[in-house]
């Protein structure tokens, strides 16, 4: 397992990290445990939740996980905040979080959405508080446009408060829009990347064909809400490209469409989400995988 340094901070991060938006919503206490453990086994250090993760049920799991298996000091938590973000209600989440978490510190707190009705300086100063508290090592934000991190990095700027120092966006072979802005910005201000969803939440596994019924118990059938975001003409076409591509190349889909993203130019950590000990081991096994310059492109091309 790599490791790299996320952006300019000191936390050293595993380069595929453990998404617990499972935990506590799609399966239960102990299968969530046998999912960490094998993470943890496995080499992965990075571990990212968010309080809106089954209402805060994600961070509960984790939390109990983190402390039956004492590993909190060999770990990089990362968790977030969404919603209204003024920074009275900043502030109550980090601690709320804390309190799930069971810790007395959140390595990396992340703003989970662009609040246009609050003051961009409220949601700053929030978390500059935070920081200077101690109770919040590093801070970053998630699902923003490049002008929106970027607009925050200038007012921390011009007002002295601390720096987002990551970003956390969707990226996969559907969704491909961080590399017109984000990655550039990120590349130019040191910001660390972890990118989400590399499955497109499981469209990309292979088992959801056009004009076919959603099997039961999948991703899409339990969040059917994924359907408008994937099932469209688009998706379809880059989704049949890449089972073509597999089929030739003699790899299984889910594999090559995480390989795809793992070896792209800029990203930090890949997260990945698991509903069993199986996807934690098809992540590594994606890694280690030699994709040819020729498959390469033809990814590229879909």
């Amino acid at each position: 397992m790599e490791h790299r340094r996320l952006g300019r901070t000191d936390l050293s991060v595993s380069s595929i990290g453990m998404g617990c938006v499972t935990f506590g919503r799609e399966i239960g206490r102990d299968e969530s445990f046998l999912v960490l453990d094998r993470a943890l086994e496995r080499g992965i250090t990075l571990y990212d939740t968010a309080e809106a993760y089954g209402e805060g049920s994600s961070e509960e799991v984790l939390g109990a996980w983190i402390a039956d298996r004492g590993v909190r000091d060999r770990i990089v938590l990362a968790t977030k905040v969404h919603g209204t973000l003024t920074r009275e209600r900043v502030i109550c989440s980090a601690q709320e979080s804390l309190r799930r978490l069971r810790t007395d510190h959140i390595d990396l707190f992340q703003v989970h959405n662009w609040d246009a009705a609050t003051p961009l300086e409220e949601t700053l100063s929030g978390l500059d508080t935070l920081m200077r508290r101690g109770q919040v090592r590093w801070i970053g934000c998630s699902n923003l446009a490049a002008w929106q991190v970027c607009k925050s990095l200038w007012r921390q700027d011009v007002l002295g408060l601390a720096r987002l120092e990551s970003v956390q966006p969707i990226y996969n072979l559907v969704h491909r829009d961080i590399e017109e802005e984000l990655l550039p910005l990120c590349a130019d201000q040191q910001l660390g990347v972890m990118t989400y969803s590399p499955l497109g939440a499981g469209f990309l596994s292979g088992k959801y064909r056009r004009g076919e019924a959603v099997p039961g118990g999948s991703r899409f059938d339990i969040k059917p809400g994924h359907q408008s975001i994937y099932f469209t003409d688009s998706g379809f076409r880059i989704m049949e490209g890449l089972r073509a591509l597999a089929v030739e190349a003699g790899v299984p889909m889910p594999a090559l469409a995480l390989a795809w993203v793992m070896k792209r130019a800029g990203i930090t950590s890949v997260l990945i989400g698991a509903r069993s000990v199986g996807q934690v081991d098809q992540a590594f096994e994606a890694e280690a995988l030699r994709i040819s310059q020729s498959v390469s492109a033809r990814l590229d091309a879909l």
